[in-house]
């Protein structure tokens, strides 16, 4: 696919560097976009963000899969909310003939929601 875009990224960007620069894009969209979501239904709130990311250039595939807390009291005021805490991502995004996996998971020893690149080809 041409890319109208190109000529705004400097001539040295090679195709493997502008698909991890995609893949990331659309990862940091993603967090800020849904994070503090309500979650009524995680299972529709991880299609919504898959077809999100799907909707992003240069992406080919996107897996959401949220993780909510278990044995958290019910009562009438607690509001259930997507947390960084609770995503795994996985993205693949082309670019020319590259392609890279990017993702995202909450990381224990970090205390941090991670983003990373998987692969770069």
């Amino acid at each position: 696919m041409k890319d109208p875009a190109r000529k705004y990224f400097d001539k040295r960007v090679t195709d493997r560097e502008r698909a991890i620069f995609e893949g990331a894009i659309t990862l940091g969209a993603l967090y800020h976009q849904f994070v503090g979501a309500a979650i009524h239904d995680a299972k529709a709130l991880e299609r919504a963000m898959e077809q999100a990311a799907l909707a992003q250039p240069f992406i080919e595939e996107a897996r959401v899969k949220i993780k909510c807390p278990k044995g958290r009291r019910r009562h009438p005021y607690i509001y259930p909310e997507l947390s960084g805490e609770m995503l795994t991502i996985d993205l693949l995004a082309k670019y020319g003939k590259a392609r890279a996996r990017v993702g995202m998971r909450y990381v224990r020893e970090l205390d941090y929601p991670l983003m990373f690149i998987s692969r770069a080809v």
